[in-house]
């Protein structure tokens, strides 16, 4: 066994064995030598780090040859650049468009993003593998490049690479207890922003936040001390953030005007709604009562479709919120059953869902119009993209993205497993935040909107990276024992 174990002697020369850069994963089977190679404990290597996965998260947007696209991209546009509120898009990620030079280059935005993943990146395989080199956060980042989706969303114009940035953060937060202030200081304010860009995230990073003050108080905090105070900063930060965002676009204060239409649009869905038309019209007098043989079967028909009665009679999201807000508590006091059981089903099918490419097509014709408006100088670039030019294919990138996901998810399980067996606290707290923060996602989005692969598909290269660090680790031990 080598000297560097903690709490022996070296039997050769007395003297007391080389101490591990402190750290949540440190323990009695790993070794440190900070000092060989390039380590990450050194500011040096873990900022090189930082910039050079930059390009590496950017792969996929760099093929492409602009930043990729989704429909959504052409609000958030809209409303950060062209200060025209959207009730259905969150004010703070259009700010922040805005705030990034979106108007110089989107690749500014894109950029920005990838800094933001790769230092929370950085952070996380410092942490969790004390003696990580460069090469070991290249190497990850690589593998989960190559057999994920991580960069599909890092380079999109798009808050979805945010919900991971969020998940991790919060785990940094509530369980480093090594970091430096100026790597809390900054974490914070990135979980603040990756909270706020997204109304999901806001749910998402609370539930989190109450399962770490649950785990505070058992009897294993001891082993695995957790800090709630840090997440819930940056999430009260969040909450702010939002409040003054959409005041500086509508001179109002609240948090969202949207989550009725969502919710109703998923109750229609699921037939619920139709089921409370048919019980009480004409009695309710709901104006949505003359459209009950209308209705859509699926939500984002009823949200975006062009003959739907939400977009074509009833005038949008302003038109309809009281009303669908009526409508959902209504429903939820009559058929609560229902609605459990609706909730359910759609939070396990959309675990479950999470192909990569979801709605990345040419979009032009959506966004031709507010690129003409808004970023004429990046017009050409935009239309000379791959995306654009319907040059991009995912049966093949899905074979690899969803396999890889689903062994991952069933390995995750098995890490929890022998880490809880091994009683390997503070290892397990990882799988176990990503794991809760799975299900939460799935949970949220599906029952406050309704099953979308992208929702899941932002976060399913989470499991991979908490496999990738597992074997790492274990097989930096095997090594340090066998010398």
């Amino acid at each position: 066994m080598s000297a560097g174990v903690r709490g022996t002697i070296s039997p050769e020369d007395g003297r007391a064995p080389k101490r591990a850069p402190e750290g949540i994963m440190s323990d009695s089977t790993i070794e440190t030598q900070s000092g060989q190679g390039t380590p990450l404990s050194r500011p040096l290597w873990e900022w090189l780090a930082i910039a050079l996965l930059c390009p590496l998260l950017l792969a996929i947007a760099l093929w492409n040859g602009f930043p990729i696209i989704y429909y959504d991209t052409g609000a958030y546009v809209l409303e950060g650049l062209g200060h025209v509120f959207l009730p259905e898009r969150s004010s703070v990620y259009s700010l922040f468009l805005e705030v990034s030079g979106a108007q110089i280059s989107l690749w500014l935005v894109a950029v920005i993003q990838a800094a933001m993943t790769s230092f929370v990146l950085v952070q996380t395989i410092r942490l969790y593998l004390p003696r990580a080199t460069l090469w070991t956060a290249l190497a990850m980042t690589a593998a989960l490049c190559a057999a994920t989706g991580i960069c599909w969303y890092v380079g999109q114009i798009e808050p979805d690479c945010f919900t991971a940035i969020a998940i991790l953060s919060v785990w940094l937060l509530a369980f480093g207890q090594s970091l430096g202030p100026w790597r809390r200081g900054l974490l914070v304010a990135i979980l603040a922003l990756a909270t706020a860009v997204h109304p999901s995230h806001l749910g998402l990073v609370a539930g989190l936040i109450i399962c770490i003050a649950l785990f505070r108080l058992s009897p294993w905090c001891g082993r695995a001390p957790a800090n709630v105070l840090r997440p819930l900063l940056a999430w009260l930060l969040a909450v702010g953030v939002i409040l003054a965002c959409n005041f500086a676009l509508t001179g109002g204060v609240f948090l969202s005007r949207s989550g009725p239409v969502f919710v109703f649009a998923r109750l229609m869905q699921d037939g619920i709604v139709k089921k409370l038309l048919d019980d009480t019209c004409p009695q309710s007098g709901y104006r949505l009562c003359i459209y009950k043989g209308q209705l859509p079967h699926r939500a984002d028909a009823g949200l975006w479709g062009p003959h739907a009665p939400f977009r074509s009679k009833l005038h949008g999201f302003d038109g309809t919120r009281r009303e669908d807000e009526r409508i959902v508590l209504d429903s939820m006091r009559r058929y609560p059953l229902m609605q459990v059981e609706a909730a359910v089903k759609d939070s396990v099918i959309q675990f479950f869902t999470f192909r990569t490419g979801d709605q990345i097509e040419p979009q032009e014709w959506v966004l031709l119009a507010g690129f003409d408006r808004l970023l004429p100088g990046q017009k050409k670039a935009y239309l000379a993209a791959r995306q654009q030019r319907g040059l991009i294919r995912f049966r093949v990138i899905n074979m690899i993205n969803k396999t890889v996901g689903m062994v991952s998810l069933i390995g995750l399980f098995f890490v929890m497993q022998r880490m809880a067996q091994r009683q390997r606290w503070r290892e397990l707290s990882l799988p176990v935040v990503v794991l809760l923060a799975l299900v939460g996602n799935a949970i949220v989005c599906a029952t406050f909107a309704n099953p979308h692969d992208r929702y899941q598909s932002r976060i399913i290269w989470l499991p991979t990276l908490v496999l990738l660090l597992a074997r790492s680790r274990d097989r930096r031990a095997l090594s340090t024992e066998d010398r």
